[in-house]
């Protein structure tokens, strides 16, 4: 499960090389780690779970201290730059700052995608977005020692298409739905950038639970979206919890599937009770099978029912 402190965790969905990837990515961030790896079991020839043995159904790992989730999906869904995680390296931290992000720069460029080239922009004196090689987006950038401290981690979504000129609406909407949150910096498109349109977000975040997130509008014809690749788990300590946190994000039914929903801006969450590691987590391969079963057949998770199946 994620750190104590980490509410909200991001969950990547990898075709089939999920822990080739997270192997990559815990050799070169400093202090990482794989703390479990649980894999779908060997022999199910019917359902959604046939043909999955020995892949990843779940794997928790750390970078620098910062939890994330993956799993093998399948190719339903595809890695994609409406979400990215912006790196912040700062040198009042950091002395070796820019030599740090340089050559992580370089690890994560190898057989990726370079969306902005490393360089100097009038924001910093050092930034670049990479798409790596297995399709995740990362903007890393030297910060200002003067400014106002973030953490090197912050999840970054990109609002575009439909969902254009919605950013500051939904930093709005999700320092609501959190409790003990709050707004941070909003900047907006001035006039003449077109296609960009003025008053729209340029930069906005947002501390939710206390952890942040930035958000940014953009109405470039970009050929992509929000989609199920990357979504956010948040951890529940029970089914009160659960039930506020679904209630108010969940608003496209038909996407509402084994804890996961989608919200109204198209981000998908995971509303998962911390039960459910336990339940999993046993040694007794019977009980995590039919915990399995259980959660498979729901949309919301309700914890009493999964105690059952767990209890036999």
């Amino acid at each position: 499960m994620p750190s104590a402190s980490q509410k909200i965790t991001p969950c990547l969905w990898f075709d089939s090389n999920c822990e080739e990837a997270i192997t990559f990515y815990t050799a070169i961030f400093p202090n990482s780690k794989i703390n479990h790896v649980q894999r779908y079991p060997d022999g199910v020839e019917e359902g959604p779970m046939a043909g999955m043995g020995g892949k990843v159904i779940t794997a928790i790992f750390e970078l620098d201290g910062y939890s994330f989730q993956a799993l093998d999906g399948g190719p339903l869904f595809t890695l994609n730059p409406s979400i990215s995680f912006m790196l912040n390296f700062d040198p009042s931290v950091d002395p070796n700052a820019r030599e740090n992000l340089e050559t992580l720069w370089t690890q994560l460029s190898e057989g990726g995608k370079v969306m902005m080239p490393l360089g100097e922009y009038p924001f910093s004196s050092l930034y670049g977005w990479v798409e790596d090689r297995f399709g995740v987006s990362w903007q890393l950038i030297l910060t200002n020692p003067d400014g106002e401290p973030r953490p090197h981690f912050i999840p970054s979504l990109l609002f575009v298409g439909d969902v254009c000129g919605k950013a500051q609406e939904a930093l709005t909407f999700y320092s609501e739905v959190f409790p003990d949150s709050r707004i941070g910096t909003i900047s907006l498109w001035p006039g003449g950038m077109s296609p960009e349109v003025e008053g729209n977000v340029m930069f906005g975040e947002a501390a939710l639970s206390g952890e942040w997130i930035t958000a940014m509008d953009s109405a470039q014809d970009h050929q992509f979206a929000f989609n199920e690749a990357l979504s956010f788990s948040v951890e529940c300590a029970d089914q009160a919890e659960v039930d506020h946190y679904w209630d108010l994000l969940s608003a496209v039914p038909e996407s509402e599937q084994c804890g996961w929903l989608k919200d109204k801006f198209g981000v998908s969450w995971q509303i998962v009770p911390k039960q459910l590691g336990e339940f999993m987590g046993g040694s007794d391969p019977e009980r995590s099978a039919r915990v399995m079963t259980a959660f498979m057949s729901m949309k919301k998770f309700d914890i009493a029912a999964l105690q059952a199946a767990y209890d036999g």
